[in-house]
């Protein structure tokens, strides 16, 4: 007798999946299409890796400082500016126009970068 409540189950889960109409898959992977982007930058070393980042307008980039001192993020215009990140820390900045946003560490000011967005 459990074999059978084990069969129905199974073809009611097949059933459930590939009903017609049900636009459960084709919804989710529309959802999956139009999830905004994102991006990584780390800090290690006293470098921003990678030091030229490409992306499109809309991204969403997150700084993670991987060193063990403090380091921040900010733009030579100071569009953006992150407090400062101990180790671990995160920044994100989403630019939303096209252009070439040059950053750097105000700690250690050496420490450049680059986001080209398109």
């Amino acid at each position: 007798m459990r074999r059978h409540h084990w069969k129905f189950a199974v073809l009611l889960l097949l059933a459930l999946l590939v009903a017609p109409g049900s636009g459960k898959l084709s919804n989710f992977s529309a959802r999956a299409e139009t999830a905004p982007s994102v991006a990584e930058v780390k800090i290690d070393n006293f470098t921003f890796e990678p030091q030229a980042l490409k992306v499109k307008a809309g991204t969403t980039i997150t700084w993670t400082n991987r060193d063990d001192i403090p380091h921040t993020v900010v733009s030579s215009d100071f569009l953006f500016k992150s407090k400062a990140l101990d180790t671990d820390d995160k920044f994100t900045f989403a630019p939303t126009k096209p252009g070439t946003y040059s950053y750097f560490c105000s700690i250690h000011p050496k420490m450049t970068g680059k986001v080209i967005v398109e």
